[in-house]
């Protein structure tokens, strides 16, 4: 491990017990490099994650950190940003964790404009309670719930958050590592909520399932298939079919949750 992210760390609690080529270590990394970037005070940092192998990733993290019940992440991120809103609060999620059981929170969260980093490890099944297919698994998929293909369309969950109102959404890989870390930064210093949708991969579940070869394999997949909107602006509709679009994909600026609230208390305090 790098000297200088070492400190971030409970050591004790490593090694992780991801399976080997997990990319949650990958994404993991990214989090505590745009971290040191940003020289946040650990003792003003927190983590917050829910149920699921994406989720098992704070108590890896020497910050105050909150490891919750199943798709509940964001309403305790909320209640410690309302409590103590000075913190700096990320959320550690995963796709089933955030957008099955956890869809309700996710999009009344964004709809605040909460100043929460949120970010999704989107392998597209869940992981660590034995390869169901969830709502980002793509059409035609296998997994152990869908073992001819999964019937269902799933979300595109950077559109979800854009309409339901968040103000910053990013989308990267966890081939894509320096974009990554850049994301999580520019996530950070946006003034509201910001969703990172982070694509990764889990060879166990989903790779063997739909036979994706090893976890090199699957970076290579991902390296071919996610593309700048510049790129995809340019293909054919044939060619979009299989790719998806990495980078910032929706900024813009609405009211701060947190703040507004406290904007209303000063007003009623003196009367």
């Amino acid at each position: 491990m790098l000297p200088e992210i070492e400190q971030y760390f409970r050591l004790e609690k490593l090694p992780h017990m991801w399976c080997p080529g997990c990319g949650n270590g990958i994404v993991l990394h990214c989090l505590v490099k745009a971290i040191d970037k940003l020289c946040l005070d650990q003792d003003r940092t927190v983590m917050v994650s829910g149920i699921g192998c994406a989720a098992r990733a704070s108590g890896y993290l020497d910050f105050d950190t909150l490891h919750t019940t199943h798709g509940r992440a964001l309403a305790f991120a909320t209640g410690v940003k309302f409590a103590k809103p000075e913190l700096n609060v990320f959320v550690l999620t995963g796709d089933g964790d955030c957008t099955a059981i956890g869809g309700n929170h996710f999009i009344h969260a964004a709809r605040r404009n909460i100043n929460l980093t949120t970010i999704v490890f989107n392998n597209n099944i869940y992981g660590m309670t034995g390869g169901q297919y969830s709502p980002m698994t793509p059409n035609a998929c296998r997994a152990t719930t869908s073992p001819y293909g999964n019937l269902e369309r799933p979300f595109n969950l950077a559109e979800l958050a854009i309409a339901a109102g968040a103000t910053f959404v990013g989308r990267a890989t966890t081939y894509h590592t320096k974009q990554l870390t850049d994301l999580i930064i520019e996530g950070y210093k946006n003034n509201g909520f910001s969703l990172i949708e982070v694509v990764t991969h889990c060879p166990t579940s989903f790779g063997r399932h739909n036979k994706m070869g090893s976890p090199a394999d699957m970076l290579k997949w991902q390296r071919d298939h996610g593309v700048t909107a510049m790129r995809y602006e340019n293909l054919s509709p044939e060619e979009r079919s299989d790719k998806f679009i990495v980078g910032v994909l929706h900024r813009c600026e609405a009211p701060e949750y947190t703040a507004e609230y406290q904007k209303l208390q000063e007003k009623f305090r003196g009367r």
